[in-house]
């Protein structure tokens, strides 16, 4: 399970026989691992911030046919551990739901809506509060392009959490990028925090964690050449999970 769950079932079962002198074919590595229960992580101490955010899967398909990718999520419960799910919200929920969660929690998040939509189902509403990241928001703010001055003073202005200043800065703009711009900050503006106050509490301002999980998921489920069956992906999921929280090391 450990050695499969960080590289294909080929190199798996060649490193095993390196390391053992047993012969253990890839095929019987694939079997052992959809044989296996893998239990899902709950964690003991009260969670206070989670991440969410998608990845892509590459799924078989007939020969000849083009192949496709499909949407996964990953869920990073922040010092605690992680999972990922195979198009199946209704589990994720009933996850992360699972946990003790904290009198407040953090959500954190870039700005696709699938995102918020499943935050919005996390907790109670007095638990809950929405994180937009703040480097997702950086990146945006620089794709508008123009004056460096007025650029400055806006990260300056959104780093406090003042919305009205920033749009104010750019309302009077045409150009599409000031435009596009002004309309995420009005969409996202009760998730602008005062990002400077939240960091020096010690409150996360940035989903980068998550990401982190969405690349290390990838570094299995996307290695070369990587095909999966669509009914396998779930305990592919749960297999390289597994790994990333140490369940094979205990």
């Amino acid at each position: 399970m450990l050695i499969s769950a960080n590289e294909s079932y080929d190199c798996a079962a060649d490193d095993i026989e390196v390391l053992t002198g047993v012969a253990v074919s890839h095929s019987t590595q694939q079997r052992l691992v959809h044989r296996q229960t893998f239990e899902i992580p709950s964690v003991e101490h009260p969670v206070e911030a989670i991440s969410i955010d998608g990845g892509k899967v590459r799924l078989r398909t007939p020969k000849g046919e083009l192949c496709i990718w499909r949407d996964y999520k990953a869920v990073n419960l922040h010092n605690r551990c992680v999972e990922a799910f195979f198009q199946d919200n209704a589990s994720l929920l009933e996850w992360v739901n699972e946990q003790p969660l904290a009198e407040r929690v953090f959500g954190l998040g870039d700005g696709h809506d699938g995102i918020w939509n499943l935050f919005a189902q996390v907790g109670t509403p007095s638990q809950r509060c929405e994180i937009l990241d703040w480097y997702h928001l950086v990146e945006h703010l620089g794709q508008v392009g123009g004056s460096l001055k007025r650029l400055n003073q806006a990260q300056s202005l959104l780093w406090q959490g003042k919305v009205d200043e920033t749009l104010a800065l750019f309302d009077p703009l045409s150009k599409k990028a000031a435009r596009d711009f002004c309309a995420y900050l009005r969409k996202h503006s009760a998730r602008i925090v005062h990002y400077a106050y939240y960091q020096a509490e010690g409150i996360p301002i940035g989903s980068g964690v998550v990401e982190s999980t969405v690349k290390q998921i990838g570094r299995r489920i996307k290695i070369s050449g990587a095909q999966w069956e669509r009914g396998n992906v779930p305990q592919v999921l749960k297999h390289r999970s597994a790994y990333l929280n140490g369940q094979f090391s205990t």
